[in-house]
């Protein structure tokens, strides 16, 4: 049996984050401070991805972020551009290797810090104000860990009783191009120039590296992915079609899937008092943009401050009440239909200033602020839509 004042499960972002910014004393009687426990390489681990958020000023990853930018452009169906000028804000990307290498160099030979490969089964709390994790090793061998506290960051395996859950599902694509077709000053956020759905919306998403190169992904709101096949054909309609790039070369590619629901994410795991979910399982996605980054660092951060502090480290909600109620409209408002997704996009970064709209994207906006976004949509299908949401019950959606 290992002791540890905390255990992490996971070393993904919510995991390594949080990892990183733990203190790594140890306490007495204690092997070890922090435990972090990732499975041995196979299904378990998470993909390699990218992760996208703003931020103001210098910032904790700076050193992993493959480009950064300070304009933002919007495209309508008709090829209409908005460009917005978001400094002294940047929208940031990071790749996951670059993250997990960063995080890594800094968390080697920490005093206080041990890390475990196996894969984590059942933790549970004991009687003794402590919790037991069972786990095993990459050969069958169990791992027995005991803990003050549990971080656990393994995504559900079932989400939460829910009014309402589109999926943001995406293809993207790494790309060279033989001419310099791309602006690397700016990032196109949604580009509707795109095939629209039956149901639901789609749109271009174009993150710059230089002149010739760009990650160039085909993105959907709705109720179910596509297949590999078909994300496929998108991007190439999107990519020669629209972007006109001519010649190029797929590098990589990623793919993934955000659920995007109203569903109440309980961060006590099971109801328990020393159990806590962070990350998606957490509640750290947006539920109306699907960013999930910039919310684990909030919510990290703010559980680091506490265990510095000698208190209960319980992590705080990831975004308002007021934030997650909006979602839930708008996300209604979507799945019925009676809003045009295209149009209310682009509307908004079209007649919102850039600062207070990241404010509103982000959670931070005040109240004065979101009636005045709130009057920048259509007004009448969105209040009908909250309405209706107190007498809608929620349920467990079959999976997607």
């Amino acid at each position: 049996m290992l002791d540890a004042d905390i255990v992490v499960v996971g070393a993904g972002a919510a995991g390594l984050s949080l990892a990183h910014r733990l203190p790594a004393r140890p306490s007495p009687g204690a092997v070890s401070s922090v435990v972090l426990v990732d499975p041995p390489p196979g299904p378990l681990r998470p993909p390699r991805r990218t992760w996208c958020f703003w931020e103001t000023g210098p910032g904790r990853f700076d050193r992993a972020a493959t480009a950064s930018w300070e304009w933002l452009r919007v495209r309508g169906r008709d090829g209409k551009a908005v460009r917005r000028h978001l400094a002294p804000t940047r929208y940031k990307m990071i790749r996951s290797d670059d993250f997990e290498a960063l995080v890594e160099r800094d968390l080697k030979d920490r005093p206080g810090l041990r890390r475990v490969e196996a894969t984590v089964g059942a933790v549970t709390e004991l009687p003794d104000a402590g919790v037991r994790v069972a786990a095993t090793d990459a050969a069958g061998a169990a791992v027995d860990l005991r803990a003050r506290w549990v971080f656990d960051s393994r995504p559900p395996q079932r989400l939460p009783a829910a009014r309402t859950r589109l999926l943001q599902h995406f293809r993207g694509w790494f790309v060279r191009t033989e001419r310099p077709v791309f602006d690397p000053e700016a990032v196109d956020l949604m580009d509707f120039r795109t095939a629209q759905p039956a149901r639901g919306l789609s749109f271009g998403y174009v993150l710059p590296t230089g002149r010739h190169t760009a990650l160039v992904e085909y993105t959907e709101f709705g109720p179910a992915p596509l297949t590999t096949e078909a994300y496929d054909r998108a991007l190439e309609d999107y990519t020669r079609r629209v972007l006109r790039t001519g010649a190029m070369e797929v590098l990589s590619t990623e793919q993934g899937v955000i659920p995007m629901t109203d569903a109440v994410f309980d961060r006590r795991a099971g109801g328990c008092d020393r159990i806590f979910q962070i990350g998606v399982a957490g509640g750290a996605t947006r539920a109306s943009t699907g960013y999930t980054f910039a919310a684990v660092q909030r919510q990290s951060e703010a559980v680091a401050r506490a265990v510095r502090a000698g208190r209960r480290p319980v992590p705080p909600p990831p975004h308002p009440a007021r934030a997650r109620l909006m979602d839930a409209v708008l996300l209604r408002a979507l799945d019925t239909g009676r809003v045009d997704g295209p149009d209310l996009f682009f509307r908004l970064f079209d007649r919102v200033p850039a600062d207070r709209l990241l404010r509103f994207l982000d959670g931070r906006s005040r109240l004065y602020e979101d009636l005045v976004v709130g009057l920048r949509v259509p007004v009448l299908p969105m209040l009908r839509t909250a309405a209706e949401l107190p007498w809608l019950r929620r349920r467990h959606l079959p999976p997607r």
